[in-house]
């Protein structure tokens, strides 16, 4: 079924969208929160949740492209999810990895300066993201938004999870040179 009959079976709310949704976005949803979580029965709640959420801002919001929205929502809900896993010592998978690899880019702190400024630094990872070849740019994304691991990510594209690291690395420190002479303070 196409994304825009899916839209408007939510618009007409139609709960078939929800069965519809989980057959087409249901193994995308769960791969993020599986990702992230590292439990395949929080991940499955998470995406439940997902499909709540989607029914919920549909009407008013119409996606554009309802992979990325789906796919959005799951991230933000795991994130939640793992946050408050994590604050009894609990948890596990690739989060807490992935989170120290980019913690020097990212800073934790909220103050109101900085919640000015986070659109700007969004623009400026977008756009260094955006200049990346798209191989590099994939590796990237696959790491640091799907938190997919090194080892899947080396299965995935054929090369070594050594050659994957330091192709990691080397786009870390890439993205914190273009910041940096961009005027942001990591």
């Amino acid at each position: 079924m196409e994304d825009l009959q899916i839209v408007q079976m939510y618009w007409n709310r139609d709960e078939q969208a929800l069965a519809a949704t989980a057959d087409k976005y249901g193994r995308y949803c769960t791969s993020i929160a599986k990702n992230i979580l590292g439990s395949m029965e929080d991940a499955e709640e998470c995406v439940n949740d997902t499909y709540m959420r989607a029914w919920n801002a549909m009407p008013p919001h119409r996606p554009r492209r309802l992979a990325t929205f789906l796919g959005k929502i799951t991230r933000h809900l795991a994130l939640n999810r793992y946050k408050y896993m994590t604050a009894g010592k609990r948890g596990g998978g690739e989060t807490p990895v992935v989170l120290d690899e980019i913690a020097e880019l990212v800073s934790g702190t909220d103050s109101v300066e900085q919640a000015v400024d986070r659109k700007e630094l969004v623009a400026a990872i977008d756009a260094f993201l955006g200049g990346l070849p798209a191989a590099q740019r994939d590796l990237f994304v696959c790491r640091y938004w799907y938190f997919d691991s090194i080892p899947a990510i080396a299965s995935r594209l054929g090369r070594t999870e050594n050659h994957v690291s330091v192709s990691l690395g080397r786009l870390r420190s890439k993205l914190h040179k273009y910041l940096t002479e961009r005027g942001f303070e990591l």
